[in-house]
C-alpha cells in the first residue's frame, strides 16, 4: 500500500471564494510520453478539470511562437539568454491549463505542480507561467517550487511596481488567480511608504492563496500606514493589467 501524500491545507479557507486557474507551458516535452509517479512527484492524479495540451510539428506549431514573442519573451531573452536560446530551439510544449475547484486544500495546486516537474524530467527545458509572467529553467523551477514540497504561495505571484506621476508609486500582483482569489492593486503609494505597502501586500497574498476571502469595505489597520485605507473589489478577468478581478486599496485622500 503506498504512503498517503501530504495535504496541503488552506488554513483560512472561507467558501464564496473564486475557482483557482492554472496555466503553464512545458516547452520540449509530450504529455503522451509522461511517467507520472504519484511518490516522485508527489502526484495522486491529473486533476479532472486540467486539460493536457500537447502542440508540436504536426499540430498547431504556431502555438508555440505565440508564447515566444512579446514583451515578456524579450525580457528573458535580456535577462537569460541561455534559457531563452534553450527555449526557442523547441519544435513542442504541452499546454496546462484549467478551472480547478475552490477546495478547503492546495492539493490539486500539489498535483499540477508534479506534473510540471514531471514533465520537465522527460525532455522539459523551460516552463512559461504566464499568470505571474515568469519563466522558470527546470533548475530553478525544482528548487524553488517543487522541492519545498509544501505551498511556497509566493513564488506563484509576482508583485509589480509601476512609476506615477508626482512621484508616488502603483503597486499591483499578478498570479493571484491560481488560488481562485482577487489580485492587489494600491496606487499613489509616496515612497516613505512602499515597504509598508509592500509588507501589505504580502500578508494578504499569503491570507489569500491559503483560502482568505477579504470583504468588501475591508478597513486596512496597519500601524506603519495611513487611517482611512479601504478594500474594494474592481476589475475583470478581461482586465489585462490582472487578467483577473482584483481589490483595489485605496489610499486615503490628503
Amino acid at each position: 500500500m503506498s504512503e498517503p501524500l501530504s495535504q496541503w491545507p488552506r488554513l483560512h479557507h472561507t467558501p464564496g471564494g473564486g475557482r483557482p486557474f492554472v496555466f503553464y507551458v512545458v516547452f520540449g516535452s509530450r504529455a503522451e510520453d509522461m511517467k507520472l509517479s504519484r511518490s516522485r512527484y508527489r502526484c495522486d492524479g491529473i486533476p479532472a478539470a486540467l486539460d493536457l495540451m500537447t502542440y508540436g510539428p504536426d499540430s498547431h506549431p504556431e502555438v508555440l511562437d505565440s508564447f515566444r514573442e512579446g514583451l515578456l519573451w524579450n525580457a528573458l531573452q535580456a535577462t537569460d539568454a541561455t534559457l531563452a536560446r534553450r527555449i526557442a530551439e523547441q519544435t513542442r510544449c504541452v499546454v496546462l491549463r484549467g478551472t480547478l475547484d475552490d477546495a478547503p486544500t492546495l492539493n490539486e495546486l500539489r498535483n499540477t505542480i508534479g506534473l510540471v516537474t514531471c514533465l520537465l524530467d522527460h525532455e522539459g527545458v523551460g516552463v512559461f507561467d504566464p499568470q505571474s509572467l515568469q519563466w522558470w529553467s527546470p533548475e530553478a523551477w525544482k528548487t524553488q517550487v517543487f522541492e519545498p514540497a509544501r505551498p511556497v504561495v509566493h513564488r506563484h505571484v509576482v508583485i509589480l511596481t509601476s512609476a506615477e506621476p508626482g512621484g508616488t508609486t502603483w503597486f499591483h500582483t499578478r498570479g493571484m488567480r491560481k488560488f481562485g482569489r482577487p489580485d492587489l492593486s494600491v496606487r499613489h503609494v509616496p515612497a516613505p511608504h512602499a515597504a509598508a505597502v509592500k509588507d501589505l501586500i504580502d500578508r494578504f497574498i499569503e491570507f489569500q492563496a491559503l483560502g482568505g476571502v477579504i470583504a468588501e469595505g475591508q478597513a486596512i489597520r496597519m500601524k506603519a500606514l495611513p487611517e482611512g485605507m479601504v478594500c474594494t473589489h474592481a476589475g475583470s478577468e478581461d482586465d489585462p493589467d490582472f487578467n483577473n478581478v482584483h481589490i483595489d486599496i485605496r489610499w486615503p485622500p490628503a
